[in-house]
């Protein structure tokens, strides 16, 4: 199967499962991942969601170009339709999505396998791991998004000097400009990931949704409608009658005397 995966303690493991191709995106891998998504949104066993590489070399080298060529051979709207389209549905579900997804870098996360990461709330690297935007090297801007979402994660500046040279950069580099949230070493990659999705999963479903929704959904508006934004997460999480018993739960645990820390802004 070009993907796995694997559900325990309310993590989904996802790993692209192309290791001889070095992970490559082709049509089939990126419905498949889109079809996972749709399932995890709608289950309740499902929290968060790892994304990850098989084998010790890539995450993803990016779209598979054999697959890739035969598209723009066949013209330019079919290429349009079948391969820009669909990977920035995938990138844009991901970037979207109600709940964590977190990629573990765990090797080359080049083209289409950098945009993915690009689109992610989280994600850790390896040590191992590095990156590159070579579209320019095919003639081509990046498709994924890479170029939407690299400026603003990176700055207008480094992101250009990164998607005009097309030079692969390390996972130092990534953590630098924001790509990544941490680097670890290779065999605590997983670990790692595990962790950040289990401390992130100790909260309230609804208010993980709220944040993500905020924060993803505010960085294309104003600060009064990034605020307006955040107001209606907020009255989304208290109409659902589950922050009330949780307020309530806390005072009862902390005590009412003002001693305790404020866990509120």
């Amino acid at each position: 199967m070009n993907v796995l995966v694997e559900v325990a303690e309310r993590i989904a493991l996802v790993t692209l499962n192309r290791p001889d191709r070095l992970n490559a995106l082709d049509f089939a891998t990126i419905d498949r991942l889109q079809a996972l998504l749709d399932g995890f949104e709608a289950d309740g066993e499902v929290g968060a969601v790892i994304l990850t590489g098989a084998g010790e070399r890539a995450f993803s080298a990016g779209a598979d170009i054999h697959e890739f060529t035969g598209s723009v051979r066949a013209g330019v709207a079919t290429a349009v339709r079948d391969f820009v389209l669909r990977g920035q549905r995938l990138t844009a579900r991901i970037e979207r999505f109600p709940k964590p997804v977190i990629v573990a870098v765990n090797g080359l996360a080049y083209g289409g396998g950098c945009e993915i990461t690009e689109a992610a709330p989280l994600a850790l690297a390896s040590e191992r791991a590095s990156f590159a935007k070579p579209e320019i090297r095919l003639g081509m801007p990046p498709t994924f998004g890479g170029t939407q979402r690299l400026p603003r994660l990176a700055g207008r500046k480094r992101a250009l000097a990164l998607l005009l040279s097309g030079e692969p950069f390390s996972a130092a580099h990534a953590l630098e400009i924001g790509l990544v949230n941490q680097v670890v070493p290779h065999e605590q990659l997983l670990p790692a990931a595990r962790d950040l999705a289990g401390r992130i999963l100790r909260h309230a479903p609804e208010a993980i949704a709220a944040v993500l929704a905020a924060a993803t959904g505010g960085l294309d508006l104003s600060i009064g409608d990034g605020l307006a934004l955040e107001a209606e997460q907020f009255r989304r999480v208290a109409a659902s009658g589950r922050l009330l018993p949780g307020l309530e739960a806390w005072a009862a645990r902390r005590g009412r005397d003002g001693r305790a820390l404020n866990p509120a802004g």
